[in-house]
């Protein structure tokens, strides 16, 4: 992938735009994506529980991947009962836990529903392919979001916008949720009140149904952009340097690629949120 560690997120995100396509072939013909591709699609046909997932490590982990899991793979024990819990008890391992990530995961694969245990059909190419392409979608996001904080929230938010029914959504996510604060002006301390409170202060500043227009989503992004390299100027000023040189020698629509001399940025963005 290419680096766009220490720029600022205007010319990291312009960057990352022009190469994505390039950047998913690369991520694709990786020897080690393509071994465990390979393993997930042989085998996850035959697998009817989560002690049979479970126990094929190649398949679980890739899994496990895909829904942004990878910290966790190791708690197989855990994972077994989330994918094992009743959606419908409150008291089930799945609803006390707030991560999304995991409801997402109990959602997508249907061991368990509100009917109860479940024997779920993953022969489908449809299953086959959602899988797929969520793996090489986290593997993109994740490469960036460690790499550059701003690039990786707006992947992030790029990622689940024409989802988003509501500001709980967006409150159990995070990423999403220091999103919305910087794109709409709202302080970071806003996290320290009740969940109510925040629901209310973010919803009096956006309207979450006009995400279904592709400009509105990036006039957020656009200011998120911004507000993120007024809190960060150091990286705005190099974010400023790299894109005249970029634009000096971009023609048309045509994207250039050429060597950027970026001098070391140390500031980290992650540190204003700490």
């Amino acid at each position: 992938m290419i680096s766009v560690s220490g720029l600022g997120g205007q010319i990291a995100l312009r960057v990352v735009d022009a190469t994505r396509d390039r950047q998913m072939e690369l991520l694709r013909s990786d020897a080690q994506n393509q071994r465990g591709e390979e393993a997930f699609r042989e085998r996850i046909g035959g697998i009817t529980t989560p002690e049979e997932l479970i126990a094929d490590f190649e398949v679980y982990s890739f899994v496990m991947r895909a829904f942004d899991l990878e910290d966790q793979i190791f708690g197989k024990g855990m994972i077994r009962k989330i994918l094992e819990s009743d959606p419908e008890e409150p008291s089930s391992l799945l609803n006390r836990l707030t991560d999304i990530r995991f409801r997402e995961m109990h959602l997508a694969l249907g061991f368990t529903t509100t009917e109860g245990p479940q024997t779920p059909d993953f022969t489908t190419e449809e299953f086959t392919e959602d899988i797929v392409n969520r793996f090489y979608n986290r593997q993109f996001i994740s490469g960036y979001e460690a790499e550059n904080v701003a690039v990786g929230r707006v992947l992030e938010f790029r990622d689940a916008a024409e989802d988003l029914e509501n500001w709980f959504q967006v409150l159990r996510n995070p990423e999403l949720t220091q999103f919305f604060q910087i794109a709409l002006g709202l302080p970071s301390a806003l996290s320290g009140l009740d969940v109510e409170v925040q629901q209310r202060r973010m919803s009096e500043k956006f309207d979450l149904e006009t995400l279904s227009d592709p400009a509105v989503r990036e006039d957020l992004v656009s200011r998120f952009i911004a507000l993120s390299e007024v809190q960060n100027p150091q990286q705005a000023l190099a974010s400023s340097a790299a894109l005249n040189i970029l634009s000096s020698a971009s023609f048309g629509a045509q994207f250039v690629p050429i060597a950027l001399n970026v001098p070391s940025v140390t500031f980290s963005a992650a540190s204003l949120y700490r």
